[in-house]
């Protein structure tokens, strides 16, 4: 099967669906864009690190630096004003300036005295600068401007104005920003995670989920559930938002890409409603390994997240499923691809889950998945 190369019209009718957050995806997202502008992506808005964290403890409000992350990726690098607007949700204030030095730079940026804001055409100028306005007005008057993304801000700004409504603002600023695709949180709910390991100790919060090393004597993740703060207590509920549902039910292919396996895709299966929407679909599903090591994983095969990603999905439908309408095929590099002792090929074919080996790493992908053999290989699947 062809796929469309770079130079043509980017078609409109290749329904892939990802769930993800962080970082993994950027590459493929920012060369995905160039062969299809029908790309969904439901993010997790479950992390509690970095400038996420300081706005979700000051507005109690779910994790919007993935969103951000994302839309930036899948934007139209070609719109006018993209490229300023770009730089300005790229950007940070100086985590080492004094209180009042960065509330007097918040205040350029919201009288759109400051280089970055004065340089986007308008009316795109005057948009952000009222979001920046809602947030300048709303914050609490000991916020931590430290450090903090200016997209973040922009952003919170947005979600204010907009009656705290997660998927308007997503919309909105997709519109903003002509994003070639789309991107929602899979649930719009101001929770966070917890991890129980194998010996039944309980870590609250994405930030100290991922920041575990894996090591040998670690051990491992068994599962992970919603709470209701970061010093957990009862169990949180959230439902999937409609939006998300729909979109898992029209796609031609689910994918549960490579990334931090518990904090960014297995986080994404928690809120109730997903595990049905996904069982129920009648879209190719997917996974992509990581290559290399994921601290997450430690002490974990492929065919061990197969089972995870199965186990959570079960677990929402509340009966039994087969395997291969949660993971249908997974998407690897054997020759190329490093995957260690992970890659147990008999185990995943004792679950019935079908082994596509094509050349997904190059040279110039310094062993990661190259992200143009992947869009392609994705794509053709999607056919």
């Amino acid at each position: 099967m062809q796929v469309k190369q770079q130079g043509q019209q980017p078609q409109a009718d290749a329904s892939l669906l990802f769930f993800s957050g962080g970082s993994a995806l950027r590459q493929l997202s920012r060369k995905l864009k160039t062969y299809t502008h029908s790309s969904v992506h439901l993010i997790t808005p479950f992390d509690s690190g970095g400038s996420s964290a300081t706005l979700r403890e000051a507005f109690d409000m779910p994790s919007v630096g993935d969103l951000r992350n994302r839309l930036i990726a899948l934007a139209d690098e070609t719109a006018l004003g993209n490229p300023e607007i770009y730089r300005l949700f790229s950007s940070r204030l100086d985590i080492a300036a004094e209180a009042g030095m960065l509330r007097e730079e918040l205040s350029r940026l919201v009288a759109g005295t400051h280089p970055l804001i004065a340089e986007i055409p308008a009316p795109l100028r005057e948009r952000a600068r009222a979001h920046l306005e809602r947030f300048s007005s709303s914050m609490p008057t000991d916020f931590d401007l430290r450090g903090a993304s200016i997209g973040n801000l922009v952003l919170v700004g947005g979600y204010l104005a907009s009656g705290r409504d997660m998927d308007a603002i997503a919309s909105s600023f997709a519109q903003l920003i002509a994003v070639l695709g789309i991107v929602l949180p899979v649930a719009d709910a101001s929770l966070h995670i917890e991890a129980e390991l194998a010996d039944g100790q309980w870590i609250t919060g994405q930030h100290l989920i991922t920041s575990r090393r894996g090591g040998q004597r670690d051990p491992k993740i068994a599962r992970l559930r919603l709470c209701e703060t970061l010093q957990g207590g009862d169990p949180g509920r959230v439902e999937i938002s409609p939006r998300a549902r729909r979109h898992i039910e029209e796609a031609a292919v689910i994918c549960f890409p490579m990334g931090s396996f518990w904090t960014s895709l297995v986080a994404n299966l928690l809120p109730s409603g997903v595990g049905r929407a996904i069982a129920g679909s009648g879209a190719s599903k997917i996974y992509i390994p990581n290559l290399g090591e994921d601290p997450e994983q430690h002490g974990m095969t492929i065919s061990d997240c197969i089972r995870v990603l199965h186990h959570q999905v079960a677990q929402d439908l509340g009966a039994d499923v087969a395997v291969d309408q949660v993971v249908g095929s997974i998407l690897i590099d054997h020759r190329n691809g490093a995957y260690g002792d992970r890659l147990d090929l008999d185990e995943i074919a004792s679950l019935g889950v079908q082994v596509v080996d094509l050349d997904l790493v190059t040279e110039n992908s310094h062993s990661l998945l190259d992200a143009t053999l992947l869009s392609k290989a994705l794509l053709a699947l999607a056919r």
